[in-house]
């Protein structure tokens, strides 16, 4: 990833900062439920986090995916930083990538509750999620005992199609602008995954009517 050149993505299309309005968000919960995802529509931003750590028992294991939504809504400090959790970034962070990588990957991959966002859900209750390393696809997709997903009012989107475009043309440049804002070269987008059923129920999707993330 270091010898690589980042592509710049161009500037954000605003067109996919369109929040979609409070009836829309409730067929999407629907969708979601009927393809075997719990999907939940709240009020606001302070009642999904309450939400988010009334789900997750104290002393659990805990991954927080990088997410500007868990960090806007105070759950990745919270997470990370009180002590009232195992946090399993806390831990890789104390390890070693060039020596201790094949225990990093491992404690990475199968928390048992993971937290993060999606990139876009579709009106057929698709979930869409863009990724530089991967490292929380895994997780999202099959490997984390419980996951919990927060997503806000401008990621609905028609179809997959569209859901992989706002990845493509809104996330990843607002990323790539993000990186560079705190002195990184940017970011690549990587790996991308689509979730469509959830067969064991453990996918949570807690859906709010205001703007949060990319």
């Amino acid at each position: 990833m270091a010898t690589m050149n980042l592509p710049d993505p161009g500037p954000p299309n605003l067109e996919f900062e369109r929040p979609a309005d409070r009836a829309h968000l409730e067929r999407t919960a629907a969708a979601l439920a009927a393809r075997g995802f719990k999907a939940q529509l709240v009020n606001g931003a302070e009642q999904a986090r309450q939400l988010v750590l009334e789900a997750i028992p104290q002393g659990s294991e805990v991954h927080i995916a990088l997410s500007e939504t868990m960090r806007a809504l105070g759950i990745t400090s919270e997470i990370d930083e009180s002590g009232r959790y195992d946090s399993v970034r806390s831990r890789l962070s104390a390890l070693d990538r060039e020596t201790q990588g094949r225990e990093m990957r491992k404690l990475g991959a199968a928390p048992d509750y993971i937290v993060g966002s999606a990139h876009a859900i579709t009106d057929e209750g698709e979930i869409v999620v863009g990724s530089g390393s991967g490292s929380q696809l895994g997780a999202y997709a099959y490997a984390g005992g419980n996951v919990i997903l927060v997503v806000g009012h401008a990621k609905p989107e028609r179809d997959p199609v569209e859901g992989l475009r706002r990845v493509r043309e809104y996330s990843q440049p607002r990323v790539y602008l993000r990186m560079q804002d705190v002195g990184y070269p940017g970011s690549l987008l990587a790996k991308t995954l689509i979730m469509h059923y959830e067969p064991s129920g453990r996918i949570s999707v807690i859906l709010v009517p205001e703007t949060l993330g990319f």
